[in-house]
């Protein structure tokens, strides 16, 4: 005969406070099996609520004395997860919670007859139960639900952390997300700010004429970004596909066909490494405005993020770490060249020679701990520079402008430099949040440009473009003046909730996966 899990013991060396779990949880299925021998059911299929809890404080919690009787007498009828439990003789008082907020429960023997009342004081913290009666003040003063009648909804088997200190380690918080909300409340609020985050872009671009789209996630062509992408396969069409690494070719393909205005919040993927400021899965913002430059959309961000700032907290300042930062307009505009010698402190001829730069990043390299590539090109020379000695200074909001063509193969050049396009990066409290330009709308130029990526893709480079033709054939119908940017939802969302990483904004991001 197997045994049943309450009479499993775990082998081999536990970690700390391993066995007091293992016996809470022995115990809690126990009261379970209890309940389903006397013929209760431990998960019943539902609970009709008449309130939130948050809309019962909203509405009552002003309210005091006579102002509060008729709600004595009244129904309401709340559910949630038990959060503390407190007995005193024949009465019980318990801390219920939902996703709207927190209410006590008062319960009295008197109202709820012996057997019922043994039930309730049977309850464990983390239990979801259902509870109706009327609202009143303690004699404490403390909102609370007088029950006439409660219901066990979800047996809890497993315990929660202890109150005192919650649940503290980061890495079991991102693996057990469920865990980490249910011990610390204030968690969601990171998520609610996100969620509002969003919407209140879709209503600023929206008013401002853009559509909204979706395209697609699986694509026969990785482009519109430089990335290792993740590669899938169909089955019944027999070909391989990549997940996105940007939508911009199928936003820019719609701006072709007449929508002038596009944007989608969309969710990439990106073959890459994790850290602090990347997850493999992530969110981002796109939008193309046709018979713009990149100049347009420098404006056009600053009046959206001052927007955010002000609906969001209601004002114009953000924190990072212990320093605060306005977002008010307007922004420092630095041209990136300058800024590798202006702030990053590297000689002028680093600027015109690669020998120079590569000396000089060498060096900068060996104090950072980094290996440098021998075969890295000027370009590439000078944007290690830049993300090594520039990005961790840019704290007030910047755009850094005027990037060399090698690096961004769908951006324009200047008209005046063949070699430099229009193209901007936004950073604020040292992170990129922004990368836009002016597109390229010249079908032969960014042939010859897809061809140079092709190269370097056949050679090692296994984030470089590949040449996509229908791309190409799209750009031939005529694609008007536009410009286009991509915002980091992650990253805009740290800086308006203050967090460090980016995994303290996204619910479920990527961990490796542990040895079970």
């Amino acid at each position: 005969m197997s045994a049943s899990p309450s009479d499993q013991e775990p082998k081999g060396p536990q970690p700390e406070g391993a066995a007091e779990e293992n016996v809470l949880i022995a115990q809690r299925r126990r009261k379970l099996e209890a309940l389903r021998a006397a013929g209760e059911n431990p998960f019943p299929n539902r609970f009709r609520t008449t309130h939130r809890i948050g809309e019962i404080v909203a509405a009552y919690g002003p309210l005091a004395g006579e102002a509060l009787a008729p709600a004595k007498e009244g129904r309401f009828a709340v559910a949630g997860r038990l959060m503390g439990k407190r007995l005193q003789g024949k009465v019980v008082f318990m801390d219920l919670r939902d996703g709207s907020g927190r209410i006590q429960l008062f319960l009295r023997q008197n109202d709820l007859g012996e057997a019922a009342f043994a039930r309730a004081k049977e309850l464990d913290i983390g239990d979801i139960v259902g509870a109706e009666g009327g609202v009143f003040r303690t004699k404490t003063g403390e909102l609370s639900v007088w029950v006439r009648g409660f219901s066990l909804l979800a047996k809890n088997l497993r315990p929660l952390p202890e109150k005192w200190h919650g649940l503290q380690n980061v890495e079991t918080r991102y693996r057990q997300r469920y865990v980490d909300l249910i011990a610390n409340p204030e968690v969601a609020e990171i998520f609610r700010t996100r969620t509002r985050l969003v919407q209140l872009i879709r209503r600023f671009l929206d008013e401002r004429g853009f559509l909204e789209v979706e395209t697609p996630m699986m694509q026969s062509i990785a482009g519109g970004a430089a990335a290792r992408p993740f590669e899938t396969y169909h089955n019944t069409l027999d070909m391989p596909l990549y997940l996105r690494v940007a939508p911009e070719l199928y936003l820019k393909r719609l701006v072709v066909g007449g929508m002038d205005r596009v944007y989608e919040i969309n969710r990439s993927f990106r073959n890459e490494g994790v850290s602090t400021q990347h997850n493999p899965e992530f969110t981002m913002l796109e939008f193309y405005m046709a018979y713009a430059d990149y100049n347009d959309l420098m404006d056009l961000t600053e009046a959206m993020m001052g927007f955010l700032a002000k609906e969001l907290l209601q004002g114009d300042a953000v924190r990072c770490g212990e320093e605060e930062i306005s977002l008010a307009p307007p922004w420092p505009r630095l041209k990136w060249r300058e800024a590798i010698a202006d702030l990053g402190g590297a000689p002028r001829e680093v600027l015109d020679g690669r020998e120079q730069a590569f000396a000089h990043a060498r060096r900068v390299a060996a104090a950072s701990g980094y290996p440098l590539a021998e075969g890295m090109s000027h370009s590439q020379l000078l944007q290690f520079l830049f993300e090594e000695t520039v990005e961790p200074k840019l704290k007030r909001p910047t755009f850094v402008y005027d990037f060399p063509r090698e690096l961004s193969p769908l951006a324009k050049c200047r008209e005046d430099d063949p070699e430099t396009v229009e193209r901007f990066e936004l950073f604020v409290g040292g992170r990129e949040i922004a990368n836009a330009y002016t597109e390229l709308n010249d079908p032969d130029d960014q042939r010859e440009r897809f061809e140079r990526q092709a190269a370097a893709r056949a050679a090692g480079d296994l984030e470089a473009h590949v040449v996509d033709h229908d791309y190409l054939r799209a750009l031939e119908y005529g694609l008007p003046p536009a410009a286009g940017e991509g915002i980091g939802i992650d990253r805009l969302a740290m800086l308006f909730t203050g967090s460090a990483s980016i995994r303290d904004v996204i619910l479920f991001p990527l961990l490796r996966r542990l040895q079970e």
